[in-house]
């Protein structure tokens, strides 16, 4: 457990933890900005934000395995993209269930409260999502990247 820890206290994990932070907010953004739109189209919110979700979490996927991760072998798997939703699925439900924690125990929370619980809860989930991409979902490409650069 210590050996794996330390692989978090590298430069090389230091850089790619900042970028997934701002993958995060660059998907915030589009995804808030899609969201938007579809309302201004008059699409159902539900659907709306659906779709912004489905759309700005590829986006996601595709920015953190290229230029987080540094994975340029071309190739984008069916497995490793559902592992990626299948993390901010736990993600959201994460930040959706501390935010009903803190409603159950505060009552009903004012706007600038609602959103710092969303920031701190943000915040706190970024170190397990980093840990998730860089070993669950992209694993498996890193590792034979790193075969490939070792020529193996």
């Amino acid at each position: 457990m210590k050996r794996y820890l330390s692989t978090f206290l590298t430069r090389e994990a230091f850089g790619q933890f900042v970028k997934v932070g701002f993958v995060g907010v660059a998907n915030t953004i589009v995804s808030f900005a899609l969201f938007n739109i579809f309302l201004w189209m008059g699409w159902w919110s539900v659907l709306a934000v659906s779709v912004a979700f489905a759309l700005t979490t590829f986006m996601s996927y595709l920015l953190n395995r290229f230029w987080t991760f540094q994975l340029k072998d071309g190739k984008v798997s069916g497995k490793e993209t559902l592992h990626f939703y299948l993390v901010n699925l736990a993600a959201w439900a994460g930040t959706a269930g501390t935010m009903w924690i803190a409603e159950v125990f505060f009552g009903p929370l004012s706007k600038i409260a609602a959103n710092g619980v969303y920031l701190v809860t943000s915040l706190l989930i970024l170190i397990p999502k980093f840990a998730s991409y860089r070993d669950l979902v992209f694993g498996k490409a890193i590792k034979d990247r790193e075969r490939t650069d070792a020529g193996v």
